[in-house]
C-alpha cells in the first residue's frame, strides 16, 4: 500500500568529534521509507572531516562545519539553517529505523500547530564490555501532555516541531546542553517552556529511534554527574518563591532518589551507584548557576 507523500521538512543533526557515529547514523536516516527533504548536519567538530555533503534524490544533505560548542547551540542553528518549517531534530549516536521519520513527521502533522512530537528511545545493543545508553524512553502506548505534568517528556534527540514554535517559546538556552558549564537539560528547559507557553508535548511510540551503547561502563557514574549538574542548573534558572512548583519538582526528583537508593543498589547496585552522582551534580548546578556569572548574565532564553 503507498504512503502518502510527507510535507517538506528539515531534519537537524548536532554532531562533535564523533565522525563513525555521524555517518552510521546518516546512512540509517537515508534507508528510510519516508526521508527529510533537507538533512542539515551542525558539525562542531575539534578538526574539520570529509564532508557528508551528498547529492539524494530524496534529500538534499547540508553538513555545516561551526566553530561553536554546545548542543544547545547547535540546535539552535539548526533551526536558523534549516529550509522548512517543519524541523526534526536526532542525535548522531541514533540509529533510525525504516519507518521513524515518516512517522514522527506524520504526527506533527496531525498534532496541528500548537504541538511539539516526541518519540520513543530504545537501548542499541552493547557495542563493548560495559556498553550503555544514558537516556532511553520505553513507553509504549501514546500519550499527550498539557499544562503542569510535573515531569520531563520531551526526547531531546527524537523530536519534531515547527521553527515557528520554536521562534515563540525562544529556541534552546544555550547555557544548558552536553558542550555547556550545565552538560545537560536543554531539552528539559524547552519542554517546561512549552507547556508553560499552552503548547502540547505530544508522544508516539511508533516513532521509534535506538540509541546506541557505545559509551563504556565506567563513564556511567561521570554521565551522570553531568545530567545533575545540568538538571541543578535547569531548577534554579526556573526556580521562585511566588510560584513553587519547580521547587517541588525538585525535591520530588530528590527525595525519591533518595528512597528508593536501598532496593535499588540491592537490585542494580552500579546503576544505584549513578544516583549519589547526580544528586550532588544537581547541588552543584544550582550552587554554580546562582553564583556564577554564566547562569545570571549570559544570553537567555525565556
Amino acid at each position: 500500500m503507498s504512503v502518502a507523500p510527507l510535507p517538506p521538512s528539515t531534519l537537524v543533526i548536532a554532531s562533535r568529534n564523533r565522525p563513525e557515529l555521524l555517518r552510521d547514523c546518516v546512512r540509517s536516516i537515508l534507508r528510510g521509507d519516508q526521508v527529510p527533504a533537507e538533512l542539515v548536519i551542525i558539525d562542531q567538530s575539534d578538526e574539520r572531516g570529509p564532508s557528508l555533503d551528498a547529492p539524494d534524490t530524496r534529500c538534499r544533505v547540508r553538513h555545516l562545519f561551526s566553530r561553536s560548542v554546545g548542543l544547545a547551540r547547535a540546535k539552535n542553528e539548526g533551526l536558523a539553517a534549516a529550509a522548512h518549517d517543519l524541523v526534526a531534530f536526532t542525535d548522531d549516536d541514533m540509529i533510525a529505523p525504516a519507518s521513524w521519520y515518516g512517522a514522527l513527521i506524520r504526527a506533527l502533522v496531525a498534532a496541528g500547530p500548537r504541538a511539539v512530537v516526541t518519540g520513543r528511545v530504545l537501548a542499541w545493543r552493547a557495542e563493548r564490555v560495559g556498553g550503555f545508553a544514558p537516556a532511553v524512553v520505553v513507553r509504549d502506548t501514546p500519550a499527550v501532555y498539557e499544562g503542569r505534568i510535573g515531569t520531563d517528556v520531551l526526547a531531546g534527540g527524537n523530536m519534531a516541531m515547527s521553527s515557528s514554535v520554536a521562534a515563540v517559546v525562544g529556541g534552546f538556552d544555550e547555557r544548558l546542553g552536553a558542550g555547556s558549564r550545565f552538560p545537560a537539560a536543554e531539552d528539559n528547559d524547552f519542554g517546561y517552556r512549552l507547556l508553560e507557553a499552552r503548547y502540547r508535548i505530544v508522544y508516539v511510540a511508533d516513532a521509534l529511534l535506538y540509541h546506541r551503547a557505545w559509551r563504556p561502563g565506567w563513564d556511567y557514574w561521570t554521565v551522570r554527574w553531568r545530567y545533575g549538574r545540568g538538571k541543578g542548573g535547569f531548577y534554579c534558572k526556573h526556580l521562585s518563591l511566588r510560584d513553587r512548583y519547580v521547587l517541588r519538582r525538585m525535591l520530588r526528583d530528590i527525595f525519591s532518589r533518595v528512597l528508593r537508593f536501598p532496593w535499588f543498589f540491592v537490585r542494580h547496585p552500579f546503576r544505584a551507584g549513578g544516583d549519589p552522582f547526580y544528586l550532588v551534580g544537581i547541588l552543584f548546578g544550582i550552587v554554580d548557576w546562582y553564583l556564577g556569572p554564566h547562569g545570571r548574565s549570559a544570553p537567555a532564553t525565556r
